[in-house]
């Protein structure tokens, strides 16, 4: 292995000293290639080189990108001996934790995936030096030492580690996801990337909380997200800095600059490596740090963390590290060149023997800082060796915060909730926001009310009945398409009510973030289908309750207009099943509503609920008809709708059926029964409201009487809703059957744009009709 050593063009700029120079203008570009030492194996594959930025560089860049004087950054040169100290503790601490957390996992007692954080320490040591419990921290799936750094237990996170009762998830969760609420330590999230929304969901609760007048008047809070730079060059870090800038996040990204995404070489998939500067398009200042060095890891993580602090905007920070191990000890390590770089690092690299090279501590409180350490690492094992398992039941009791039958009409909101309100919205927009609820109102009672128009009024009355209450959507200031959100942003303001980005899983990530810190957050999706982009972010919101432990409730409600009515003219993209897409997300409430009724009842009852829950509408009926409605009730998240009972005659001839469907099948059924009732036939007609849980007893009690079931069903054959609840009708009620249950469901080819071939693929009434005469004739 040879050393070739490379000195920047920045010399010149270097040698004037920093209370002379001319201009904080500084070219950045400049500075892009510091004193380097370039290390190539002897096998000629590619090894990132170390950088030496030494900190009068830094400071060059740094009173460039944050706009600080030379003065001001004049103040971060020195680091006490005391807090020296204490960062070389909580690195002694990280890397024998992790080192137990290895010999744990080869002794079996830690199992499934595990990442290490060895060679990385100087950011927790940073973390543990700037942040404080109160600020919000989301992390990726290498978080042991983050969260440590955080104020976590290492108790907990040990027996989280072993799965253990006592772990900061009791065991829910394991080693990727720690998640702790006495300390805001948020995650611990094992999908790369998807952190990054939920951080700025985060940030946005902070500022939330200050408009509302919940923080006090010196809160100084900051919210930061942990990503690598491999993670780094996912789309979510270009979304999450657009809208830190544009919101005015008090956001602080740190990258974690490994030079691996997972095993690969980052250069060899990532044509820009200086992630830090990714933020020069929105205006979000940045560094990059040697993350060897803890002095300078110190000195510029103050300064960034301070501007983040002070201006209560975006800043990004990449540290520059090597990670001493793979990717986890499941893992192989015969990636191209990685061998003799972990070799090189290990022996040259090495944050903490760097430190203790330095001199700058004596050996007594080395041996002190690290036998300290050493004591917390051995109880935490101990501790966690002790702590019982969790029960089995646990796994059911952390599907859902609220139960099912939980009656909504019954729940109340915050005492201080009309006080918050009154001094955070402007006296005259809520007079005008009260009189649109009252026009909607009277209306709901002559001449009624369509879907989009039911579901304004449900949301405006929750948003000004509970402050806490936000909303997302695209087109948001024009009401999105079907007026879901009409007159929210002018009432409520941009915090409360925001305007989106093209991005569904963005904002359900914010969503998620605000979710998490206190808030009721609504996303309407202008059309269902477009949740495709946030399948991600609701996976992890239906997951997030359990995986935590029951410690994040989750309120989140997305509203979305979808299915597929028959002669719907929209094509594939904008008629695919979604609601059979999510059937299978664990802790999501997913329900359906065809009529304004319906919208109205189910929407307030979701925005109340403490867990996640998606509402589908019927994209073909939106602006339909006008229906009266039962205003100031909630309806049952977990109940179907019996909408017309069959006659009693045609039960004890043996001609009824029962009828189950939803969304756009609703009116085909409708629309069916006059002619069913022509043939000499009858249903029970009854709408899925609620498709997850779904409602067996009503159908129980329907199949009891006609003992034929129907399924009318906008997913397809493969994988959709029919297909569940005809196999659960099979397995549960059985008895009550006379004849096969007949599913009328989407083919399984994606739906056409033309009439003539969408007939072969998509059921209607007429379809209905048969399957009715077909059941009651079955012998």
């Amino acid at each position: 292995m040879r050393r070739v050593l490379c000195v920047a063009a920045t010399a010149a700029a270097l040698q004037a000293p920093l209370n002379k120079r001319p201009s904080t203008k500084v070219d950045v570009s400049t500075l892009e290639a510091p004193t380097e030492r370039v290390v190539v194996p002897e096998d000629g594959s590619p090894m990132r080189p170390p950088i030496l930025t030494p900190w009068d560089e830094n400071k060059l860049i740094l009173e460039e990108q944050l706009g600080f004087s030379a003065e001001r950054l004049a103040t971060y040169d020195d680091v006490t001996t005391d807090d020296l100290s204490d960062a070389y503790e909580m690195m002694q601490l990280c890397r024998q934790f992790e080192n137990a957390c290895a010999q744990s996992y080869m002794q079996g007692s830690i199992r499934g995936f595990m990442h290490l954080d060895n060679g990385q320490e100087t950011i927790p040591a940073l973390v543990a030096d700037t942040l404080t419990k109160k600020d919000i921290k989301y992390s990726y799936y290498r978080e042991h030492t983050h969260a440590l750094a955080s104020g976590v237990s290492p108790n907990k996170i040990m027996a989280e580690l072993f799965a253990k009762d006592g772990g900061t998830c009791r065991g829910t969760g394991g080693s990727m996801h720690i998640f702790d609420v006495e300390t805001h330590f948020q995650g611990g999230w094992a999908l790369v990337a998807e952190q990054f929304p939920y951080a700025a969901g985060a940030a946005r609760s902070i500022m939330l909380d200050r408009h509302l007048g919940l923080a006090p008047e010196d809160d100084d809070r900051l919210a930061i997200v942990f990503c690598g730079e491999g993670g780094s060059q996912n789309g979510r870090l270009a979304e999450v800095m657009n809208c830190a800038a544009k919101e005015k996040l008090p956001l602080l990204i740190l990258c974690i600059d490994n030079g691996r995404a997972i095993n690969t070489f980052t250069p060899d998939v990532a044509q820009n490596s200086e992630v830090w500067k990714a933020g020069a398009h929105y205006g979000v200042p940045g560094a990059k740090v040697d993350g060897t060095n803890l002095q300078d890891v110190l000195r510029t993580g103050r300064a960034v963390v301070d501007y983040v602090r002070e201006t209560s905007s975006p800043a990004i920070l990449q540290v520059h590290t090597y990670r001493l191990q793979g990717h986890s000890p499941a893992d192989p390590e015969h990636e191209r060149g990685r061998k003799a770089e972990k070799k090189w690092a290990r022996a040259e690299a090495d944050p903490l023997k760097i430190f203790e090279a330095t001199g700058a501590l004596p050996q007594d409180v080395l041996d002190e800082r690290k036998k300290k350490a050493s004591a917390v690492v051995k109880d935490a094992v101990a501790f966690a060796k002790e702590s019982p398992p969790p029960p089995r039941e646990l796994a059911k009791e952390l599907e859902f915060p609220d139960p099912a039958d939980t009656d909504y009409n019954t729940r109340e909101v915050a005492s201080d909730s009309e006080v918050i309100t009154q001094r955070s919205v402007d006296a005259a927009k809520l007079a005008e926001c009260q009189e649109r609820i009252a026009m909607l109102q009277q209306q709901a009672k002559d001449p009624g009310l369509n879907v989009g128009d039911a579901l304004n009024l449900a949301i405006l009355e929750e948003m000004v009945r509970d402050p806490r209450t936000t909303i997302h959507a695209e087109d948001l200031q024009a009401g999105s398409s079907y007026d879901i959100p009409r007159q929210t942003q002018q009432t409520f303001g941009e915090l409360r009510a925001a305007d989106e980005i093209i991005d569904e899983g963005h904002f359900i990530g914010k969503a998620i973030g605000e979710g998490m810190n206190g808030y009721r957050p609504i996303v309407e999706l202008m059309n269902a289908n477009f949740g495709i982009y946030g399948m991600a972010e609701l996976s992890s919101a239906g997951n997030t309750y359990a995986t935590t432990g029951g410690q994040f409730k989750m309120p989140l409600t997305v509203v979305g207009a979808g299915g597929t009515a028959p002669n719907q003219a929209l094509g594939a993209e904008h008629s695919q099943p979604f609601h059979a897409y999510v059937m299978g997300i664990p802790g999501l409430k997913i329900c359906t509503a065809a009529t304004p009724e319906g919208a109205y009842g189910l929407c307030k009852a979701m925005i109340r609920d403490d867990g996640p829950g998606m509402l589908f509408t019927p994209v073909k009926l939106m602006k339909d008809e006008k229906v009266p409605v039962d205003v100031g009730t909630c309806l049952p998240l977990n109940k179907a709708h019996l909408m017309s009972k069959a006659s009693d005659a045609s039960v004890s001839s043996s001609k009824a059926v029962t009828v189950l469907t939803y969304l756009h099948g609703v009116r085909e059924a409708v629309n069916a029964i006059a002619e069913i009732q022509g043939n000499g036939h009858d249903i029970d007609l009854i709408e899925l409201r609620s498709l997850k849980p779904l409602d067996l007893d009503t159908i129980r009690e329907s199949l009891s009487r006609t003992h034929k079931l129907c399924i009318l069903d906008e997913s397809t054959q493969s994988g959709g809703v029919g297909a569940s609840i005809s196999a659960l009708v099979g397995e549960e009620l059985f008895d009550e059957l006379d004849a096969p249950v007949k599913r009328l469901c989407m083919d399984d080819a994606p739906v056409p744009y033309a009439s003539s071939m969408e007939q072969a693929v998509v059921k209607r009434g007429s379809d209905l009709v048969i399957a009715v005469k077909e059941l009651v004739d079955y012998v």
